[in-house]
């Protein structure tokens, strides 16, 4: 071996690469970006550049913006050095993590959720997720002397049980959605069946899911002496579990149901720090000291696929709890929150159900990242009935890509130090902090789920949330946006439901709106055997009229609606023709601003004319709007418009009930 020409140092300076740059300000991006957005007619010629940031920032349902750029300047005190900072992983305040290592050595808890009905078809499933990479079971069960409905019964714990291990899987139960006396009823049967088979108190782990502020919240069942049982109850449970079972937790802080309720990121934090307040103040009063109290209880969160804002979320999470806990007095080591995260399930469709599979991927990817201890992935046909077995292996598999391929856990807080990540996570945890200071000055959260405070403020977020679906500010693919009309749903069993009781938080999908849309379509085309029709009148050139013609299309097909079109023309006469012979009862005007000045009356007019019922047009109505009303349009298309009320008057117009 020779000895290099030249000696080894530092490298000259033709490959320090960012010095041929000039220096990025923030200043210079404004600039170049105002000059984008006034080519784009966004911005005006008197904009100026700082507001650039403004027209391009959004509001979250918590009141503070998401904006286009983030520099250090932008991080806030999470990412600096100080006694307010994110800290290091495994300490606290525990926003990198709860354990320095991550949220395990060798990966998060792989959790699998079972609902039933059947004990014996359980069993079988149970067996092949843990043999195809799950860690733990999550078992939903039914109350004792309850024939029917969903969850798998009680007493068929043995059989669905009869092949595991229980000193080597963790088998978390939710009983009657968190009902502290059926939670007791089903840890009865988990510890006498481990007796059973000579398990090891010590070596049983998991959680028996007692939750009875989440079961008031499910059932509305919020009377002070139900309440008060319930949290006497569950602290009854934990003694037992703390005495006798090391490796299990009794309570469940479960705040699904403020998010399926369609609440926000802050709401569904400010939810959670209330009821485990709750459950400590329950566990204290019974006479558990604080550190065993804490080691009681697990965090049920939701990750939808808004993946940054699901990171902050499980980041804020773990700094208010160890906030809590500190302002309680424990010490540091026992103000980590144990967080089970599960894929949103009203984030799921039922139509185009295979998009449910990148939805829950970018979900759990976020968990991961955001350091959940243990994660759910529902399957991607959890809408349509009882999943099957290549959904469920799917649901396992994303879990084993994210941990063997693509290497997740072999990095602690990967998201920490982003500057738009510190931000967003301190300015959630603000928000959160603001809805829990409220729930206590009321009273607690017993106090605000029983006055309807609380569901009320639920309620609105939803009506929010629910126009910016209908406007498709918040687009649902395959569902809102690129709909498959002639798709044809995977058929499953159908699944045991439940009413929501009067009283209890609502459950709202977020495709409600539109899969009500869609089913009375698909009852017209049951009925009729046709299905409803919007013709596409498209005037001129193949080229003038596509772009617009395209987005009528995916507006239209959004609620059932076929959508033949007249091809290119522009004699009124062959367009009333094809409008005519396509069986449609409504028609949608398409084509240029240019071409519509020549042509949109005397089209609409002949549309008329041959009996359509309801002519839209699609564009802006800008200055014509008083022409194309008396020349016979009902109405506009255009990007930000209603689209549920557009497609809920053209289904009127089509004859669909």
């Amino acid at each position: 071996m020779t000895a290099p020409s030249a000696p080894v140092g530092d490298p000259p300076d033709e490959l320090a690469l960012a010095s041929l740059f000039p220096e990025a300000t923030r200043e210079a991006w404004q600039k170049l970006v105002l000059k984008v957005l006034r080519s784009t007619g966004v911005a005006g010629e008197q904009t100026a550049p700082a507001e650039v940031e403004a027209l391009l920032s959004t509001s979250t349902y918590d009141g503070f913006a998401i904006r286009p750029l983030y520099t250090a300047a932008d991080a806030g005190p999470l990412a600096g050095t100080g006694p307010t900072s994110a800290g290091m992983p495994g300490h606290a305040p525990f926003v990198r993590g709860r354990r320095a290592e991550g949220a395990n050595v060798d990966g998060w808890d792989v959790r699998a959720l079972h609902e039933g009905p059947d004990p014996k078809t359980a069993a079988e499933s149970v067996i092949t997720d843990l043999e195809g990479g799950a860690t733990s079971l999550w078992l939903r069960l039914r109350p004792a002397g309850s024939p029917d409905g969903p969850g798998l019964p009680v007493d068929g714990l043995a059989d669905v049980l009869r092949d595991v291990y229980l000193d080597l899987a963790p088998i978390v139960l939710d009983a009657a959605g968190g009902d502290a006396a059926a939670a007791t009823a089903a840890a009865d049967a988990l510890f006498a069946l481990a007796e059973q088979r000579g398990v090891a108190r010590s070596a049983l782990a998991g959680s028996l899911g007692a939750d009875p502020l989440g079961f008031a919240a499910r059932t509305g069942a919020t009377g002070a002496a139900e309440v008060e049982a319930g949290l006497a109850a569950a602290a009854a449970l934990a003694t037992r579990a703390a005495e006798g079972y090391p490796g299990v937790r009794a309570l469940v802080v479960d705040a699904t149901p403020y998010h399926n309720a369609g609440g926000s990121d802050a709401q569904e934090l400010g939810a959670a720090l209330a009821t485990g307040v709750a459950y400590l103040r329950a566990l204290t009063s019974a006479g558990m000291g604080l550190p065993q109290a804490l080691g009681q209880l697990e965090f049920r969160l939701a990750a939808n696929a808004d993946q940054f804002a699901a990171i902050a979320k499980l980041r804020a999470a773990r700094l208010l709890w160890a906030r809590v806990a500190e302002v309680c007095g424990a010490g540091p080591a026992d103000r980590a929150q144990r967080q089970h995260v599960v894929t949103s399930p009203v984030m799921l469709t039922r139509r185009d159900p295979y998009v449910n599979l990148l939805r829950t991927t970018v979900a759990a990817f976020a968990a991961a990242v955001g350091g959940a201890d243990a994660v759910t992935v529902l399957p991607f046909d959890a809408r349509l009935g009882q999943s099957d077995e290549t959904a469920r292996r799917l649901a396992r598999n994303i879990q084993n890509l994210l941990l063997d391929e693509s290497h997740l856990n072999q990095v602690v807080d990967p998201a920490g130090g982003s500057w738009f990540v510190e931000a967003l996570t301190a300015e959630l945890a603000q928000a959160a902090w603001a809805v829990f200071t409220e729930i206590e000055r009321g009273g607690g959260m017993t106090a605000a789920l029983a006055d309807g405070s609380f569901a009320a403020r639920l309620a609105a977020t939803w009506q929010r949330r629910r126009d910016d679906l209908a406007h498709r500010r918040a687009p649902l693919t395959g569902v809102s946006e690129f709909p498959n009309v002639a798709e044809t749903l995977p058929a499953r069993q159908p699944a045991p439901t439940a009413a929501v009781p009067a009283g209890g938080l609502p459950v709202h999908h977020y495709d409600e709106d539109y899969e009500e849309l869609r089913a009375r379509a698909d009852a017209h085309q049951q009925s009729t055997g046709a299905r409803p029709r919007v013709f596409l009148a498209t005037i001129g050139s193949l080229a003038t009229y596509t772009p617009r013609a395209t987005f009528a299309a995916n507006l239209f097909q959004a609620g059932g609606f076929e959508t033949p079109d007249a091809g290119p023309g522009d004699d009124p006469a062959a367009i009333a023709a094809a409008f005519t012979a396509s069986g449609a009862r409504v028609a949608c005007l398409c084509s240029s601003d240019k071409v519509y000045a020549a042509s949109a009356a005397p089209v609409a007019a002949a549309l008329r004319a041959a009996g359509a019922a309801q002519v839209w047009l699609a564009g802006k109505p800008g200055d014509r709007a008083g022409s194309d009303a008396a020349a016979g349009v009902d109405g506009y298309v255009f990007t930000g418009g209603n689209a549920v009320e557009v497609l809920r008057s053209a289904q009127a117009a089509a004859g669909v009930a």
